[in-house]
């Protein structure tokens, strides 16, 4: 039997947290090991159990999200982050998924969609709420490097970069272009490296930013 995803939820709103909290250990595969309202006590936890990703509220009152995410991953923190927010900045929305956060998921989805989104975080794939999407479209500034004979993209390459843009696994991915797995996934690391990044969170952040190069 598989074991549970472990599960930090970290939200200063009480009556929001322990519901959620309620929601998601009702799930046979989910395990909630920790429930804080501070960056301070959801580090403690940290230090006693293993999670395997934690749900993470930007807008921690005093604290911010981001900040607690720093911290986490330089004490040693390799799971998942998956931002669980009423709202962030364009910025802030780059930012985290900089940082290494998985994804972006609005307070305004439902439990149903936080559960697929938990799911298919913890299977490598990144999450943004549509609504988040547009933001990072927004806020896709310059930054992109000067383009060059090893920056652009295959036909293949571009046509698994829109597959992780509509966010497919990479099971629907082969599917779509009826290759293997394993194609796509060597296919996605010659993205990484092309990128110059480790997540698909960056990979998102850095097509976008390449748009005008045809990466997107």
């Amino acid at each position: 039997m598989t074991e549970p995803i472990r599960i930090l939820l970290v939200d200063d709103h009480n009556l929001f947290r322990e519901s959620l909290a309620r929601v998601l250990q009702a799930e046979n595969d989910l395990n909630v090991v920790g429930n804080c309202s501070s960056a301070r006590a959801a580090m403690t936890v940290l230090e006693r159990e293993r999670v395997d990703i934690i749900l993470l509220d930007y807008d921690l009152g005093e604290e911010q999200g981001a900040t607690f995410q720093r911290e986490a991953a330089v004490r040693g923190f390799r799971g998942r982050v998956l931002m669980v927010t009423a709202g962030m900045s364009d910025r802030d929305i780059v930012g985290a998924l900089e940082n290494g956060a998985s994804g972006i998921f609005l307070k305004t989805g439902t439990p149903a969609q936080l559960v697929e989104a938990i799911h298919q975080v913890m299977q490598g794939e990144p999450w943004l709420d549509p609504k988040a999407m547009q933001a990072v479209i927004s806020a896709a500034t310059g930054k992109s490097l000067e383009p060059s004979d090893g920056q652009a993209l295959s036909e293949r390459e571009k046509a698994v970069m829109k597959g992780i843009f509509e966010g497919l696994t990479n099971k629907e991915i082969a599917f779509r272009l009826k290759i293997s797995e394993t194609s796509v996934k060597a296919s996605i690391q010659q993205l990484f490296n092309k990128a110059g990044v480790r997540t698909r969170g960056q990979l998102v952040r850095i097509a976008l930013e390449r748009r005008e190069q045809g990466w997107i």
